[in-house]
């Protein structure tokens, strides 16, 4: 993020003659201002960000002189300061960083608020939010906040003044340690007037959907494509990094398939060669007998350790699923990344269900947030973790806990995935089934550890769910009560019968030990196997070999008793 001057653009009278915001500090006639900086503000601006963050803190550019220079007399940022009217000491500071959308989206981010440890609590972040939101809110549509989860009153700051939750970013922010963030968003002028309505969403986009719209004031009116299929799983391409000539070659795909944009970002191929690699920006090819099929761009931050896909080109469907897949093997195998990140559009239910299936998480919903065409439209910002999502409960507001809360429970149920994973390549009742299938089965698994002697169903009970032992042994329990002949079950699937018939349990299980189980909702793996007929043409073929291999089994024990 960088902060900077205002550019020079025609305000309204009341914001050009403004005078300086100023309020009285405890226990004296000081005052604080807040005016834009000036070059000999830098240091002092440097010293905010030293105290408050120390030499560790990752943005260099708020910690060296030249690079706070530059950022003053940026045309594209808003950099302020509080001040001390006495002393003229720098106290804070905040930016607005303007058009960080690529299509002229009018959307700013309210970022880098910073108030010295010796003024916290004098009002100067207060202050300084209403200033910058003054001197922006003619020249936006959208305006956007990261609140550093660490930092409680930075959430209270933002809601004060108009903004509200919309998403939850885990892990995003790495400073000493990765930090998690609540976003937060408010509207301006026009922008909701010209929002689509009616966007087209996947089931675990939903309820985000929800809490955002309500939050923004809006009718939650997203349709659930229940259904959605992604993209195809094809593998036979040529992986490149771009060209020059692979750069005229999907300059030309993107003039062809303008009107199918799904992914948004800060830039887009047709800033030109030059300025897409003086921002440092990177595409994936995907070649087919010789020919460009498509391209997926993308933005690398090492000092983050995080990566923005801002676009994707293709000449067809065929190389999406590819491209998207090969990034993620990248950044974890080569490039050391730990979070990465992408805004898809929420009308296109086929492209979240595609970044789902490769590892990716809804964690925001951002309506109206780009402008395309003649009309805003919502966003899904994805994000995908490489590194265990070992995340403390945050400490958020309360209209912002259900968003968070649902966010964190899809990213912890996704830190089993590759135990549940492993575990599925070992039985039966998987077998034959791909990394990539298994872990699709993995990512709709939640773990439930139980006590030796606590029952994980009894006879009777509706089949809601199937379990997966991972550690630990099962007892299933026949007759009645539960209390007649038995099995012990070890690494093994239980109640997989339920996939085919809703009738209660006929057996109980049991734990005999401490145990760790994968629990699949019914319902969830229902909607996985409509979606995915391969799987599902698998899994029938091995439940049918399962379900024979158990009667023989019962019919043995039976011969047995008698």
């Amino acid at each position: 993020m960088s902060a900077g001057r205002a550019a020079v653009l025609p305000l309204n009278e009341t914001l050009t003659h403004q005078p300086l915001l100023r309020t009285a500090v405890k226990g004296g006639a000081a005052m604080l201002e807040v005016r834009e900086a000036t070059a000999a503000d830098v240091m002092g601006i440097r010293d905010v960000f030293m105290t408050s963050y120390g030499e560790e803190y990752p943005y260099h550019e708020f910690l060296e002189p030249e690079a706070l220079t530059r950022l003053v007399y940026s045309e594209n940022s808003i950099l302020l300061v509080a001040i001390d009217s006495d002393s003229r000491r720098v106290l804070g500071t905040a930016s607005v960083v303007m058009n960080i959308g690529a299509f002229g989206d009018l959307t700013a981010e309210f970022g880098r608020l910073a108030v010295h440890p010796d003024a916290r609590g004098q009002g100067a972040g207060t202050l300084l939010m209403k200033e910058r939101l003054c001197r922006a809110r003619d020249r936006i549509h959208v305006g956007i906040v990261e609140n550093r989860i660490v930092h409680s009153y930075s959430q209270k700051i933002s809601r004060r003044h108009g903004f509200v939750p919309v998403g939850f970013l885990p892990w995003k922010l790495r400073f000493i340690h990765r930090e998690s963030v609540a976003l937060y968003l408010q509207h301006f002028g026009d922008a909701l007037r010209l929002r689509r309505n009616n966007p087209r969403i996947i089931p675990e986009v939903h309820p985000l959907a929800e809490f955002s719209l309500k939050n923004c004031g809006q009718e939650a009116d997203a349709v659930v494509r229940d259904h959605a299929a992604s993209y195809p799983h094809e593998e036979d391409f040529e992986l490149q990094e771009m060209t020059t000539d692979g750069f005229s070659s999907l300059l030309r795909i993107q003039r062809g398939r303008i009107h199918r944009r799904e992914v948004f970002g800060p830039v887009r191929l047709h800033y030109g060669l030059f300025q897409l690699q003086a921002r440092q920006c990177n595409y994936l090819i995907a070649r087919r007998d010789g020919r460009i099929a498509g391209g997926l761009g993308f933005l690398v931050d090492h000092v983050e350790k995080s990566v923005r896909v801002f676009e994707l080109l293709s000449v067809d469907d065929r190389p999406i699923h590819f491209l998207i897949s090969n990034l993620v093997r990248l950044c974890r195998q080569e490039w050391g990344i730990e979070y990465i990140e992408v805004d898809v559009s929420a009308y296109a239910p086929r492209m979240q269900q595609t970044f789902l299936e490769c590892g990716f998480l809804p964690s925001g919903y951002l309506p109206a947030w780009v402008f395309h065409n003649v009309e805003r439209l919502d966003v899904v910002r994805m994000s995908r973790l490489l590194i265990p999502p070992d995340i403390p409960d945050p400490d958020v507001i309360d209209e912002a806990t259900p968003l968070t809360n649902y966010v964190l429970k899809q990213f912890r149920r996704q830190g089993v995935i590759p135990e549940v994973a492993d575990a599925i390549g070992e039985i039966d009742f998987f077998e034959d089934m791909t990394h990539e299938q298994a872990v699709c089965v993995a990512e709709i698994c939640t773990t439930q550890s139980y006590q030796a002697g606590q029952f994980l169903f009894a006879v009777g009970d509706d089949p809601s769910e199937l379990f997966l032992v991972l550690q630990g042994q099962v007892r299933l329990l026949s007759g009645d009560q539960g209390t007649g002949p038995c099995e012990l079950i070890e690494r093994d699937l239980i109640g997989e019968t339920s996939i085919v018939s809703p009738r209660p349990h006929t057996l109980a299980a049991v734990a005999e030990t401490p145990s760790l189980c994968a629990v699949i909702p019914r319902d969830d793996f229902q909607k996985l196997i409509r979606r995915r007929t391969d799987i599902a043409v698998l899994l029938y073929r091995n439940l049918a070999r399962s379900l024979a291999s158990k009667l023989r089994r019962s019919n043995l024990r039976e011969a047995e008793l008698y």
